[in-house]
């Protein structure tokens, strides 16, 4: 086991700003993918808590989960405090209290915070915890996605979501009413996905997987042929047989094989392989095909309502029609007046007949729906469409029935009310789900841009292509070399390795102008190749690659619900019921009104009684209310507003960034590769000693060469000149490396013990540094360069002067935060005259400098307790404290996976520009929210008393309730299209002004 004191000594801080011996392994920094550093080394406890690095094989820094016993938490209120301590951590990935149980589980990066801090933290909060020492195996949480058919409101949403959070072994359960999903936290241990679906089954919606969190390798194949029982054995252990082959699953009725497997032991061709040789030519395998995605479904519902509706509209005109468009033609008017039984006319039939289809066939999805909801004891949508159709047929019927058993009963029916409100609801939806479709059209576009096709090549000894076939995208495996054509685009992640090509990476990252590629440069899957053949050889394929992280990062965006829309949430639980019990209030007091003639018979309609006027007041109240518009307020915003973020680069992770960033009125900006570009170089040396140059780069070199810090890079990037070989240079030996964290290295090179380091270091075990040094250290640092003092033998040989140059468009992003009312804050682990020179250069006037890790975190915490809301920027592990501590927390796209992890917004094109681009997205995507919230309040607010009758007396206006359900259906529509607005966005139009050209070092 890796011991904490490496992996803090990786945090470093000080002029080095984390300078340590920590190496990563060279692999792709996707920005979408949030996996963790790997290190080359493990380290021994040197005296004085400096580190001793020993090389052996490389492990990888995994999330960790730890279980705690809390006793005391009486209430919610408890468990929210000791969440909300918890998450305000350094390093706390996720937290969830469970009051009834007694539990805190805590997903945390053990390179920030151990497990006694979290225990302590709890303690502090006043209630007593201990660790539960039992085994959390890997991937002891994972993340089930389910589709779920049949929501109508936040109502059904909640419904789901409380019946799976009662189930055991869930942790946490989202149901989003925009995406028609539910994301699900769950230990495999103790319940499976079959018991999740099953939970929102029994509550009366239909339930589909979507992923358990185990399939991120697992395909299905098709066998065609006689898939008899023997065969079926004899593939079976046959896949069983391959390496790397987890787990099978045979449908022999759907002639399917579910395979779980390793990537990097096998793939999808060599299962297609040993199937059709086990078959002996006479099974063929092939891809099964999906026809069971998140867009079939969408079109399968949209197709449902659109026929439902053309079907109404069938026996909905003919009702319409006779009701209040053939009364006033002569000939058919006698026609429909005719008496068949007593007082019972043609045209009652007719609409009696023509209505009841549409009733209970066509409308049949209202009465389920309803019935769903109050067996579990709420009331949705449903619920009152049900009853004010219901009052209005019903009612039509008994005077129907009346009239045909009495020779003088005179009553109007209201079959068109009924009729025409289903048909009406019916088209609101319809164009309801057509708007939500587009809300999630950023996803479709990026699951879209990977080929269908590639081709696959093969080499023989010497390098030279053997053969090409064209395969199926999906079929592409580990290591395997793909031809990409001019034009074409690539498969799969990877790295060249034959060719030169320019590659448009702009619909992944953002950025317009096309790269350079040519060999060991990487490539990332749906990018265009513009010119020039390629060869690369896969990397990371399928659910692993960087296209789908970013649209998995996307959904889950797209998932979480934003505080705000716990507001809506709240005013769901009673909505419903209030409007049912004001419907029935509005009824009674109408009928009471005109039983005791409180009002002139004259505003009665000729073709009513008061009974029935009362009665349309009623069912018009209750059809007009729209609990929908309220829940699809937020969501809907969320979604087009983080696919609006990821068209423009900036990745949002959900809906508590966005409402957060949108606060933002204060951030704190990391130098090293967030102001500056991040790639240092050495641009001056002075010696203080009489010796060789070559000689003093290669004792500086030994020490730095392992470090992955920039300044280390820059430092023997340079020293490779004065090698024979600057490809393959030789360093001396090296001996007794330790890192100091925060200040720099030491090691013995050959027989001489050397210091790198900043002039604290030195200060620090007690060597002199002369005037003359200390002159240069000044100097360097009025110039906004970093002086790195080298020591050997206890003497000071050098100073090596290092220029970190300012990203373009640094000062202008600056000015335009302040015309934003945003204040901006430097914080770095550089020393102060560096940091002076380079805020006074992009014009920030607030700096703190060589500050550690963990001081960054803390000043951010300072910040908030001031009452500021705070944004960190930064791309370094060393940021990572501070990201977390932030209420925002900006990670460039560049910078380290691990700091892409702790961030809420991810700045793919890793340009400052985008920080503006990212609150200024949040701000317009709140503004909507908060209209959507306007509109669904005030349409509620005003027209439930308008449908109630109190233009009524004054006006005579009375809202029939066939033109209030379509109302009703209107505002929903119109709350989906404010939020389908925000596809127009544009970025701030004074950031295209800005001149973001690169900035070349020689």
């Amino acid at each position: 086991m890796v011991s904490k004191g490496f992996l803090m000594s990786c945090l470093g801080g000080g002029g080095r700003e984390g300078f340590a011996s920590r190496s990563l392994s060279p692999r792709p920094h996707y920005p979408s993918m949030p996996k963790y550093p790997r290190r080359k080394s493990t380290v021994e406890v040197v005296g004085g808590g400096d580190l001793e690095a020993t090389p052996e094989a490389a492990e990888e820094e995994e999330k960790r989960v730890a279980l705690f016993s809390v006793v005391g938490m009486a209430c919610a209120a408890c468990a929210g405090s000791v969440e909300k301590a918890i998450k305000r951590l350094p390093g706390i990935h996720d937290a969830a209290v469970d009051v009834l149980n007694d539990r805190a589980q805590v997903i945390f990066y053990p390179a920030f915070v151990s497990e006694d801090t979290i225990r302590e933290t709890i303690e502090d909060v006043g209630f007593k915890a201990e660790l539960i020492q039992e085994e959390m195996k890997e991937k002891s949480v994972l993340i089930c996605r389910l589709r779920i058919k049949g929501m109508t409101c936040t109502s059904c949403s909640s419904t789901i979501e409380s019946a799976l959070q009662d189930v055991p072994g869930v942790h946490k359960a989202l149901v989003a009413l925009a995406t028609e999903e539910a994301e699900v936290r769950y230990d495999p241990r103790v319940v499976s996905a079959n018991q999740l679906m099953d939970a929102v089954e029994d509550t009366g919606f239909e339930a589909i997987l979507v992923t358990t969190g185990e399939d991120i390798n697992r395909i299905e194949l098709k066998v065609d042929g006689p898939f008899s029982t023997r065969y079926i054995s004899m593939v079976n252990n046959s896949l069983q047989a391959l390496p790397g082959v987890d787990d099978i699953n045979i449908d022999p009725v759907l002639h399917k094989v579910t395979i779980s497997y390793k990537p990097d032991q096998t793939g999808p061709r060599n299962f297609i392989e040993i199937i059709e040789s086990t078959g002996s030519g006479q099974l063929k395998a092939s891809i099964y095909p999906e026809v069971r995605g998140k867009g079939f479904h969408r079109h399968e519902e949209i197709n449902q309502y659109y026929q439902c509706f053309l079907w109404s509209l069938v026996f909905t005109i003919p009702v319409f029609l006779t009701s209040m468009v053939f009364m006033y033609i002569p000939g058919i008017k006698e026609v429909l007046d005719k008496k068949i039984v007593n007082m019972l006319k043609v045209g009652e039939l007719l609409r009696w007949i023509l209505s009841t289809p549409v009733q209970f066939i066509i409308g049949r999805r209202f009465y389920v729906g309803a019935y769903k909801a109050l067996r579990h004891g709420s009331a949705n949508m449903d619920v009152l469409i049900a009853l004010g159709t219901n009052a209005a047929y019903f009612y039509s019927i008994y005077t129907v029935l009346r009239a045909a058993t009495s020779p003088n009963f005179m009553g109007t029916d209201f079959f068109e009310t009924s009729s025409m409100l289903i048909s009406f609801i019916l088209l609101g939806k319809y164009l309801e789900v057509l708007a939500k479709g587009k809300t999630s059209e950023a996803i479709a576009k990026l699951m879209n841009l990977a080929p269908e096709t590639a081709i696959l090549i093969s080499y023989d000894n010497e390098g030279n292509v053997i053969s090409e076939r064209e395969i199926d995208s999906r079929l592409i495996q580990k290591n395997d070399i793909i031809k990409v054509m001019p034009g074409g685009k690539v498969a799969s992640d990877g790295f060249v390795i034959r060719g030169q090509s320019h590659v448009n990476e702009s619909m992944i990252t953002g950025e317009s102008r096309p790269v350079a590629k040519r060999k060991g440069d990487i490539v990332i899957g749906g990018t265009v190749n513009e010119n020039g053949v390629l060869h690369i050889r896969a990397t990371h394929i399928g659910s692993e690659g960087a296209l789908s992280q970013i649209v998995r990062l996307v959904e889950s965006a797209q998932m979480a619900k934003a505080p705000v829309q716990k507001f809506a949430d709240r005013i769901s639980k009673y909505f419903v019921p209030l409007v049912i019990l004001l419907s029935l209030v509005t009824w009674l007091i109408w009928f009471l009104a005109g039983k005791f003639s409180s009002y002139p018979k004259s505003w009665i309609p000729s073709s009513m009684d008061s009974f029935q006027l009362a009665l349309q007041f009623g069912i018009s109240v209750m059809v007009i209310a729209c609990p929908c518009a309220l829940g699809l307020a937020t969501p809907t915003a969320v979604m087009v507003g983080t696919g609006v973020g990821a068209s423009q680069g900036v990745l949002i992770k959900g809906g508590q960034a966005l409402e957060s960033a949108h606060k933002v009125n204060c951030i704190v900006f990391d130098k090293t590769g967030t102001l500056t570009t991040g790639n240092p170089v050495v641009v001056n040396t002075r010696l203080l000693k009489n010796m060789v140059l070559r000689d003093f780069y290669e004792y500086v070199a030994a020490a730095e060469v392992n470090s992955e810090h920039p300044l280390a890079k820059a430092i023997v990037q340079y020293a490779k000149k004065f090698s024979t070989d600057e490809e393959n240079p030789v360093w001396p030996e090296l001996q007794g490396f330790i890192a100091i964290t925060g200040h720099g290295v030491k090691a013995t090179v050959g027989n001489k013990e050397v210091l790198v380091g900043n002039k604290s270091l030195m200060v620090e075990v007690g060597i002199h540094i002369p005037v003359e040094a200390s002159e240069i250290l000044t100097d360097t640092e009025r110039m906004a360069q970093t002086g790195i003092v080298v020591s050997i033998d206890r003497e000071v040989t050098g100073i090596i002067a290092i220029s970190d140059p300012l990203k373009p468009g640094a000062r202008e992003v600056i000015s335009l935060l302040k015309c934003m009312k945003v204040k901006s804050i430097m914080v770095t682990g550089d020393n102060w005259g560096t940091a002076n020179a380079i805020a006074q250069e992009v014009g920030i006037d607030t700096v703190i400098a060589e500050a550690k890790p963990d001081q960054k975190s803390e000043k951010v915490k300072e910040l908030q307790m001031s009452g500021l809301t705070v944004a960190m920027v930064g791309d370094g592990i060393n940021d990572s404290p501070a990201l977390v501590s932030a209420d925002v927390g900006i990670a460039i796209g560049a910078g380290t996976d691990i700091a892409i992890e702790a961030a809420d917004i991810v700045l793919m094109k890793s340009n400052l520009e985008d920080v503006i681009t990212a609150i200024d997205l949040s701000r317009k995507t709140f503004f909507r929210i908060s209209m959507n919230y306007v509109w669904a309040l005030g349409y509620n607010i005003i027209c439930i008393p308008v449908a109630a009758g109190v233009l009524f007396p004054f006006t005579r206006f009375r809202l029939p309730p066939w033109i209030a359900g379509a109302a009703m259906a209107a505002s929903s529509v119109s709350v989906v299209c404010c939020s389908l607005l925000l596809k127009n966005y544009r970025r701030p139009k004074k950031l295209d002004m800005l001149r973001m050209s690169d900035v070349v070092v020689n």
